[in-house]
This record gives structure tokens, sequence and C-alpha cells, in this order.
């Protein structure tokens, strides 16, 4: 492994000695728990409610009991989307109750059932990787791309406690496809694969590769992606939207062996960003580097299973203006990020016969974080000091968990679990510009900010009881109640300024305002009550899917308005509100039309409402998602596939008025394609937009970039048509 220079190498050190005592000594048991995959052909598969073999919280598999209200992003799914996108969170679009915060081409924030960004749980592979940036410009989902994705996971409200703590909203899971050995001791190919990817909006480009060695009991496999894209256009006449452009380029390894049943898995990976437009922030990603180190063991016993985890993240991470806000080669406004994630987890899983199964776990997550803007030669503003926005910020989140699994008739069944999540965070001293008068305000508030104690501990419980009733083969009933906490986030705590300036850099919201940190912030504790109702057929021809839910938050982190800036803005600091969330899920399917001559025809669908409202304030919450629907009609016949997807969003007029959100209309999007395969070619195409459809994102903002250059203040615009096509070759 090899380290960068780093002011906090020892944490470097620190991961490779965790991945070290996890990998080395399980070296000889290596195992058979992975069956052999066909990598060619993809089979056709809808989303479903059922969560998929891997749904594990850093290391830890969700067992038997399974929520009904899970849903996978089926293989088939996951092909046709990677020729529409570079952004992971997109995956998810067609979930119930999933919506996305509008922000980079491969970085926007994911959001269920209007909890949004660090209010679930998201993990890549088994990590949790926090965002080091103040506008959260590097999300967990940015760090792995779309074709590497192998399994997609999310499960909205009540989640086990074995799939994550520190959450209150939901759990989102990622993983890149399992390890694939061979039938002899002989070295062989595997797989390989290649794809290129081409939309007509923006430009945008998007390739490939994919390769796998293996033996029967060693596996070595290498992915490698990158994706570019100019700025994307409007639907009908809003053209340009400035600030969308991007490059991404993504690398990974992967060493696995195996025996009996045992398997131990390393994974090296490794991403870089050199440009991010970011049309509703202030400013632009201008480069991103990460390695991350990611050791696994999974173990089955006659008593049950052991799994665990280590990993480690190193993020290099620098803002500025690109072009079109007015950046230039030298000066503009850099700001500095250099952060580390670094965790464990352990996971024991134990057949208790005819009384269940019981899990038991224990997982550490170590956050390292500096942020600091250097000084502009010549500028009156920004200069002479360094500007010091996190000095050494750590937050540091030790969990322990039981579950318990029950199956107490053949139709009830019912999961209970509780777990504690022990968060620390703490910071050092900071300072401003100390540019004089200009910098007055900022003075004052770093003088008070290191005045105060900085150090703080959230002690939380989460606890979760579900029942499940299946009186036969063809309908399930689900209900339960779940009480989750997520403490504070670094900036949440610790972001001081309040500048015009410095506030406006703070702001993962888009919404163009100003933001300031609360050392008095608690941790919000989510009281959740759900139901699901599934029914289908024998066949399971047709099924409907309906999920309503109830969610009351104390202490929610909203805001409270400090004063004004120019241009309609606000300086808003974090404050605890009680809020409360609530709404509706509903997806189905049919199959139409099933023969030799025709080939197979279904119907799908998904609706969802959710109303979040303030109750401290008697305000709308901000970035909820309106009404919305999608309709999608498929016909598979032999190598083709086609579809057609209607998706219909309601007028977005439930707004926050304390930041300022936009109102944004309603709209209906049309979209088109299909793939053909033959041997070990895919081809794929399709037009998203089909009519050039004008609409602006509900979760989009304002749109920043564009007002720099116009002085025209206006939500994001969603994006216009695009022809889309793909070629894939798989070994």
């Amino acid at each position: 492994m090899s380290c960068r220079t780093h002011s906090r190498h020892v944490r470097c050190l620190l991961a490779s000695s965790a991945l070290l005592a996890v990998t080395l000594p399980l070296t000889p048991y290596v195992t058979t728990a992975l069956a052999e995959e066909n990598t060619t052909v993809l089979p056709t598969i809808r989303v479903e409610a059922t969560a998929s073999e891997d749904t594990s919280s850093e290391g830890t598999q969700a067992g038997p009991f399974t929520p009904l209200s899970a849903a996978s992003v089926s293989a088939q799914e996951l092909m046709q989307m990677r020729t529409t996108t570079s952004d992971t969170a997109s995956l998810f679009k067609n979930v119930p109750g999933f919506s996305l915060v509008k922000a980079g081409g491969v970085s926007n924030l994911p959001v269920l059932n209007g909890f949004a960004d660090d209010r679930l749980r998201v993990l890549v592979n088994g990590m949790a990787l926090s965002s080091a940036c103040p506008n959260h410009m590097n999300p967990a989902l940015s760090y792995i791309d779309p074709s590497n994705v192998g399994s997609a996971t999310a499960i909205a409200g009540i989640t086990p406690v074995s799939m994550g703590g520190d959450s209150i909203g939901g759990t989102i899971s990622v993983d890149s496809p399992a390890p694939l050995f061979g039938t002899s001791d002989e070295i062989s190919l595997m797989s390989a694969t290649a794809s290129t990817f081409y939309r007509s909006n923006a430009d945008a480009l998007r390739g490939s590769v994919a390769a796998t060695l293996a033996t029967k009991n060693v596996s070595i496999g290498y992915t490698g992606a990158g994706a570019r894209a100019d700025q994307y256009e409007g639907g009908g006449n809003d053209g340009v939207v400035r600030s969308s452009e991007y490059k991404s380029y993504n690398h990974a390894l992967t060493l696995a062996a195996r025996e009996d049943n045992h398997l131990v898995v390393l994974e090296v990976g490794q991403q870089y960003i050199p440009y991010e437009g970011y049309p509703n922030q202030y400013m632009d990603m201008t480069e991103n580097r990460s390695i991350n180190i990611n050791g696994r063991y999974e173990g089955d016993f006659d008593w049950g299973t052991f799994n665990a985890r280590a990993y480690w993240q190193g993020v290099e991470h620098e803002m500025n203006f690109l072009e079109d806000k007015g950046g230039t080669a030298n000066g503009g406004m850099p700001m500095l990020t250099s952060a580390d994630n670094l965790g464990y987890a352990f996971a024991a899983t134990f057949d208790l016969a005819n009384a269940g199964v019981l899990r038991v776990g224990n997982e550490l997550h170590v956050e390292r974080l500096d942020d600091w803007w250097p000084p502009v030669t010549g500028s009156m503003m920004m200069s002479p000091n360094t500007f010091v926005s996190i000095n050494g910020g750590e937050r540091d989140r030790l969990g322990t968990y039981v579950e318990w699994d029950a199956n107490w008739s053949d139709a009830w069944s019912s999961q209970l679990g509780i777990r504690n999540d022990t968060v620390w965070t703490d910071t050092g001293d900071v300072q401003s510009y100390g540019c004089g008068m200009m910098c007055a305000t900022d003075d004052a508030a770093a003088a008070a900010f290191n005045a105060a104690d900085h150090g703080r501990t959230f002690v939380n419980f989460d606890l979760t009881a579900v029942a499940k009733y299946e009186p036969n083969q063809t309908m399930a009933l689900e209900f339960g109640y779940g009480r989750k906490s997520r403490a504070p986030n670094i900036y949440e705590l610790y972001a001081w300024g309040r500048g015009s300036m410095a506030a406006r850099m703070v702001n993962w919201l888009g919404d163009g305002n100003g933001y300031v940190g609360n050392l008095d912030l608690d941790a919000e504790v989510a009281h959740t009550l759900s139901a699901t109702y599934s029914v289908h057929d024998a066949a399971r021809s047709w099924d409907v899917t309906v999920t309503p839910y109830y969610s009351y938050v104390e202490d929610y982190i909203g805001v409270q308005e400090l004063g004004t800036f120019s241009g309609g803005f606000s300086l808003l600091q974090f404050v605890n509100h009680d809020a409360e969330l609530y709404g509706v899920n509903l997806s189905g399917h049919t199959e139409l039309w099933n023969s030799i001559g025709s080939g197979k025809g279904t119907l799908s669908g998904t609706l969802s409402y959710v109303r979040g409202r303030d109750l401290s304030n008697d305000d709308d919450l901000y970035h909820i998602m309106p009404l919305n629907a999608s309709v999608k009609l498929e016909e598979v016949y032999h190598d083709w596939t086609g579809y057609a997807e209607l998706q219909a969003v309601a007028r977005k007029s439930s707004v926050s008025d304390v930041q300022h959100e936009p109102v944004t209309p309603s709209y209906a999007l049309i979209n088109l394609g299909g793939s053909y395969s033959w041997d070990t070619v895919r081809v794929d195409v399709g037009i998203d937009n089909l009519f050039d459809t004008a609409y602006d994102a509900p979760l989009g903002g304002v749109s920043l970039g564009d007002y720099k250059a116009t002085g025209v203040l206006r939500p994001v615009p969603g994006e216009g048509r695009s022809f889309n096509i793909g070629l894939s070759w798989a070994l």
C-alpha cells in the first residue's frame, strides 16, 4: 500500500494495520461461499420488493427477515440506465419514495421518503463514506461508477439496526459485482467486458473495462471507467445550463481467495475528478482525488456466520470557479479539504434453531477533516491569512447492536433490534482572512468560536420492532415502529463564518443562502410508524405493494434566519426544531401478454407522495419531492428488449419560505429505449425527454451558475432531449 504524504499519515498506517489484521490471519481459510456467475447473459428482471443477497452494513449481512419495503435494482435495469447517466445515485430513480437532490453530473444526493443526504445510511462496498466538502460535492455514491455496480438496494423508513446507525431515513447499499472463481487450479480468464455509451445532450461520453483472472481458489479483478460531459441543454427554450460539465476517472482492483466456507476479499480503489461543475453552487470542484482500501472476511460455521470488514479512504478535494463562473488559471477563491474515513465492522449471526436467528455486531467509523482557504495574492478580501474553516475536525462513531429474527408460526415472523451509537466530535481553533474592516464580522465570529468548548458527545439509541403476517403465498402484511437517531455532521456543528462570502461557501442545499453551524445542536431522533401490504398472484404475473408511513422527528436540524444578504438571500443557522413527514409509496406490475409469437409484455409503475412540515416554525421542509409517478411499458422478444416510459411530477407549491425555495411547475416526460443482444455483444439505444419538454428540477435549488453569467435567478432547469447509444461486449 502506498500512503500519501499527509499531515495525518499515522491514520494511513492504522488503516493498513487494520486491513492486515483482518486479511493475514484468515488467508488459510478462504471460501466457497460464492457461486460461479455468467456475466454474459443478463436476464430480464423487474424491480421487486426484495433485498439483494448482500445488503450489508459495513460488512453485516441482513439475514432471512427481508423488509417488504426494500427494493433492489435489477440487472436489466442497471444495464438500461447505464446508457442514460454517469451518476450512480440515479440508478435508484424507479424505486418508490426515492428522489434526487440536483448537484454535479456524477454527484447527485439521494433522498428516501423526504430524508436526504446525511440523514440516510449510504454504503459503498460496505464502507461508510462521509462528504469531505462544505458543499457535499463528493458524496458516498460518487465514488463508484455505474458500470461497476453489481447490486443496488434501498430500504426506506424502518431499517434493521444491523444495516446502519447514525441515520433516520433509511439505508442505501451499493456493491461491486462479487468475485468470480474458476473450476480448476489453472489460471483462466473468467470474464472480460468493455462498454461505451454516448448521450447527445452535453456531448456526454463514458467508457469502462473489466476483467477477471482466477483459479478455483484465487481471483484477481480490475475495473476502470472514465466519463466526461459538457454543459447540458435544458428542455425547450431553457438553453444551456452553466456549471454542469464534468470529467471523472475510477479504477478498482480486487483480490479474493476462498477455501471451504471462508472468503477473504481485498479491494483497492482510486478516483480522480479533474473538474465537476455545480449549477446550484457558488463554487465548482476543480479537483478531487481519493484512494480507498477495503478488506473483508466472510465465514460460515456450524453455529452461524461471521463477517469482518476494515477500510480506509483518503480524500484531497479542491474547489474554485470554473470558467463559466469567471474562474481563471490563477486566483479565484481556492478552497481545500483533506479528509480521512477509517472504520471496521464485526458481525456474527447465530442460528438459534427453532428460536430464530440472533445477530450481533460492533462498528467503528472515524472521520478526520481539515478545511482551509489559502490567501489570494493581491486580493483585499481574501488575504493576508489562510482562512481556517475546519481545523482538525473529528467525528468518531462507535456502534453496537443486537437483532433477533423470529418465526412464530408459518404465517407470523418478526424482527426486534436495539442499537447504541456514541458519537464524539471536536475541532481546533479557526481564523479569518484577517483583511481588516472587511473581515470584521468573521474576525468577531472566529473569536467567539475559539472561546467556546468544541468537544461534544452524543449517546444515541435506536430501536426497531417489525412484524410480518403471510397467511398464504400471495399476500403479506408488515407493520412496525422504528426509533432512529443521527448526530450532527461536522459542518452543522462547526461552520462558524458569518460574513456574506464565508457563510455562502457552506451550502449543500443549493439555495444560494449562507449557513452557520451551532455548537448547541442535539441529535435528531425520528419515530417512524409504517405498514406495507403486498399482494400478487401465484405465478407473480402481477403484484401490488403499498406502504403508508409517518415520521415524527424530535430535534430535526432545521434553520433559522439571522440576517439577509444581497440578491434576496439569507444568513441561516442550523437549529433544532420538531418536524413531521408522512406519505405513501405504491408500486406494481402486471403481465399484459406472454407468447412465443409476441414475446412478453409488462406494465409497471410507481407512485410516491410525501409531505414534510417544520412544526416549530410552521414552514414546509426543504427538498420535499412533490407527488410523482412513473409508468413503464416493456416488451422482451427473444434478444430484443424495448420500453416506453412516462414520468410525471406535480407542481411543487409546498416550499420552504425561510430558505426561499422556488416553486416549480408540473411536468411529464416520455423516454424511449431498447436493446438487442447477440452472442457477446449488446447494443442499447434510447431517447430521453422525447418531446424536449422544458421543466425545472423540483429539488434542484437555484441556478447560481446562470445567475453569475446573466444576473437572472431561476430554478435549475432539467435536461432536454438526448439521443443515447451504448455498445457493450462481454466474453
